[in-house]
């Protein structure tokens, strides 16, 4: 994939803020409007833009608990995969599942619930009904001193230029 500079400046102003009009996204980049938004329709034909959010903040939302779930299963085939995802997908409390490998765990699930009341209905009544969920080891989140969603872009830059 060949990106020069401005695809990736557009990249990069995207995961500032995916609100930006294409005046100002053009503005930034020093394009005009018309081929600046070539080049971001080009983009997401390409796949490199897959969607636009809105990043909320938990805790005005009252989201106060963020959990890191390890969770062992007891058969490592992809259907004992593909069905404990499927599950694990329908819960709202999941933000992000990861299948790992470098731990006893099999999964890294993180999870954001209201509280610890909250968090032990929902480990009981759903974690660990999962069929072959064999362990669960929580950790609690203190404290998120970084948290990023832009993805490091700066490796393309020695590549396109």
């Amino acid at each position: 994939m060949n990106l020069d500079r401005y695809d990736i400046r557009i990249l990069q102003e995207l995961q500032t803020d995916a609100s930006i009009s294409n005046q100002d996204l053009a503005d930034h980049i020093g394009l005009t409007p018309s081929p600046c938004l070539r080049r971001v329709r080009h983009l997401e034909e390409l796949g490199l833009i897959t969607g636009r959010v809105t990043l909320l903040n938990p805790e005005k939302l009252g989201l106060s608990l963020f959990v890191l779930i390890h969770i062992s299963m007891d058969r490592h085939t992809p259907e004992r995969f593909a069905a404990f995802e499927s599950t694990i997908n329908d819960y709202d409390e999941v933000i992000e599942c990861l299948l790992i490998t470098g731990q006893s765990a099999d999964y890294m699930v993180k999870v954001m619930v209201p509280d610890m009341n909250y968090y032990q209905d929902f480990l009981l009544n759903k974690i660990t009904r999962i069929a072959g969920v064999t362990g669960v080891h929580s950790s609690f989140v203190l404290r998120q001193p970084i948290r990023k969603t832009a993805l490091p872009l700066n490796h393309l830059h020695k590549k396109s230029l």
